[in-house]
């Protein structure tokens, strides 16, 4: 299990909302972000706040039922972080981004899934060692009811070969990683091979 602690990771959300939205992947109130804390609490950040203008006091605390425990409103997808966590006690950091490409790519292409064949860029992801393989990402529908989200993509991210990293259809990716780093590792390689795919196809 990797954890932190609350200081910590209000620096880490801080500066990665900033990288996120450096890119154009956290528009306006988009995206949520959250981290493992060392005494068994979540890090996540505050509903409604610009990502690329965070401060230390829009990230807040939660526990493992994603009950506040300073006061403050939690990200309304602060369920989907917590059955990450639930479901993979490694996991110390998931990140949640918003870039048209993503999110233009899951309205575009049909089905529950998508694969991804041949990249470089699938090195980056934890336990692939070659880009001679495939992945499938795991595409899901949005709801504005967390519990029917979670109860659809659960399944999938326990299958063999699964990978850190679903896309929920017209809203965004999700990417998860045993700390900050490997998270925004795991979203910066879908979402450039998502880029790439898409460009792909325009060239067909």
């Amino acid at each position: 299990m990797t954890s932190t602690s609350f200081d910590h990771a209000r620096d880490a959300i801080v500066a990665v909302g900033r990288w996120l939205d450096a890119k154009g992947w956290a528009p306006a109130t988009s995206g949520n972000y959250s981290a493992r804390l060392d005494d068994g609490s979540f890090a996540v950040t505050v509903s409604g706040r610009h990502k690329g203008r965070l401060s230390r006091d829009d990230v807040m605390r939660v526990d493992a039922g994603g009950a506040s425990l300073d006061g403050k409103t939690p990200s309304a997808e602060t369920a989907l972080h917590l059955a990450l966590y639930r479901a993979f006690p490694a996991v110390g950091a998931v990140l949640h981004s918003h870039s048209p490409s993503a999110v233009g790519f899951s309205r575009a292409v049909a089905g529950d899934g998508y694969r991804l064949a041949g990249h470089e860029m699938l090195k980056a992801l934890p336990g692939v060692a070659t880009h001679d393989t495939a992945v499938t990402l795991p595409i899901v529908e949005n709801s504005q009811d967390m519990a029917i989200v979670e109860a659809a993509i659960a399944p999938r991210l326990l299958e063999s070969g699964a990978i850190p990293a679903y896309l929920i259809r017209s809203h965004g990716l999700y990417g998860w990683g045993r700390d900050m780093a490997e998270a925004e590792r795991v979203i910066e390689a879908i979402e450039w091979m998502i880029a790439a795919e898409r460009a792909e196809r325009s060239f067909r």
